[in-house]
């Protein structure tokens, strides 16, 4: 493949081959958490509480991953833009001992504050029991998962998005089959519960790594994980958190949000931290694609910025924020029509349909609008300006909707804290469009 095709390629056919991909890998990754989901639920409602509980320690974990490997992306792609392959290989070698240390670290640290946590929200000790089973398994593997996102953001990085969609596609179908027959025993599995689904989450997290080794050693790319690069680069290594920690905490900042709702909704009912939990893993069949049209993105305006090409910047901007629209919009009309259903697919309680149902037409009405924020946060990282993205993200997980979801929740009750989703991503996307204008100063 020629390597300067990412400044050749007439934009839109270029965004949609380097997307495509990943809104397809995606969509099956969004499959298998609502899979995942729902062989929960079958468990008992208990156990839907439970995963609803860690997952924002789960969701901490994949942000500090992904968002880490967002910085060795953004600077692989300015790098190679640039023609510094020296520089590339370096900023590659360094990102992935970075992210297995970080594996290591992120492993010991969250086993061990899940008691506390978990009794936080709850004092149902079945629950609780089944947190800890759950989060004890799952978080053994954050070494494979940081290891699994460096070598997905680095061939993204030099536009071999169809080796991460096989291998992300690879390990979701690997989970989805993995799931029953380790959750209730099938064939020759043991019945192994809640402690099942967290071993094929696991297993599926290690599938991609193994493709990876095996891609990466048979068929070459332009940048190289060598020895001689892990000499000693405190400039770089500053450049790679520069970039990679705004990164991490946009993406861990909706844990930070989700225990804050969960800590307001208990005050009504255990049902509406269930009905946030299931529409947290709804609504990753919403933006699990745009995030990938976002992924398709990062390396060519990265590319481009890098390569001096500021006019194709401003066009593949214009052409993502299009195309995530299309996508919102599409999700809006599925949550106004199917509302109900959608709850029902993961609870029998008619208190939770009903809850569930009231929120999804509440929370939607600001889908299409967040199309902003989403396509400003993911440009502005694949250019490496993490610290405005992050500006971005504050506003949307904290600095606006807590203040707003405290103060509706007191005078609309729990309905209140739906409405404050759409009102929040009005705001915040008049921040962002501010943010993006004056950070852009293009020739």
């Amino acid at each position: 493949m020629n390597d300067t095709f990412m400044k050749e390629k007439p934009i839109f056919p270029l965004l949609t081959s380097m997307a495509l991909p990943m809104v397809i890998s995606m969509l099956v990754n969004a499959l298998y958490n609502i899979v995942d989901s729902l062989f929960v639920a079958r468990i008992s409602e208990e156990a839907m509480t439970a995963l609803s509980l860690v997952y924002p320690v789960q969701n901490l974990i994949n942000a500090i991953a992904v968002g880490f490997s967002v910085g060795i992306s953004a600077l692989i792609s300015l790098h190679m833009g640039a023609g510094n392959k020296e520089k590339a290989d370096t900023a590659a070698t360094h990102g992935m001992v970075l992210s297995l240390i970080h594996g290591v670290i992120i492993s010991i640290v969250c086993t061990a504050i899940m008691p506390r946590f978990l009794r936080s929200f709850t004092s149902d000790e079945s629950v609780i029991a089944m947190g800890l089973t759950y989060s004890s398994i799952a978080f053994m593997f954050a070494v494979v998962i940081m290891a699994a996102m460096s070598f997905e953001k680095i061939f993204q990085a030099v536009g071999r998005m169809n080796v991460t969609m096989i291998g992300l596609m690879g390990g979701s179908v690997c989970n989805i089959i993995l799931d029953p027959l380790l959750i209730f025993g099938i064939g020759p599995f043991p019945e192994m519960g809640i402690a099942g689904a967290a071993l094929a989450t696991g297993i599926g997290q290690l599938v991609p790594v193994v493709f990876y080794l095996i891609v990466y050693n048979v068929r070459p790319i332009p940048v190289k994980l060598r020895r001689a690069c892990l000499r000693a680069d405190a400039k770089l290594d500053l450049q790679l958190y520069a970039i990679g920690v705004p990164a991490i905490l946009n993406l861990a900042l909706p844990s930070v949000l989700i225990s804050f709702l969960n800590g307001l909704l208990a005050a009504f009912s255990q049902s509406y931290v269930v009905v946030l939990g299931i529409y947290y893993k709804l609504q990753t069949f919403l933006y699990l694609p745009a995030n990938g049209i976002v992924q398709g993105l990062r390396p060519i305006i990265g590319y481009n910025y890098g390569a001096g090409e500021y006019d194709r910047v401003k066009k593949l901007y214009r052409t993502a924020m299009g195309m995530c629209a299309a996508i919102m919009a599409a999700g809006t009309i599925l949550c106004l029509a199917l509302s109900g259903q959608l709850i029902g697919l993961f609870s029998s309680s008619a208190e939770t349909i009903a809850i569930g149902t009231v929120a999804l037409r509440i929370i939607c009405a600001g889908f299409i609008v967040s199309t902003i924020s989403v396509v400003v946060s993911g440009a502005l990282e694949g250019l490496g300006m993490g610290v405005q993205s992050l500006v971005i993200s504050l506003c949307r997980y904290v600095v606006v909707i807590m203040p707003l979801a405290w103060a509706f929740c007191r005078v609309l009750g729990a309905n209140g804290i739906w409405n404050a989703f759409w009102v929040t991503e009005v705001i915040t996307a008049v921040i962002a469009l501010g943010v993006y204008h004056k950070s852009m100063k293009l020739k």
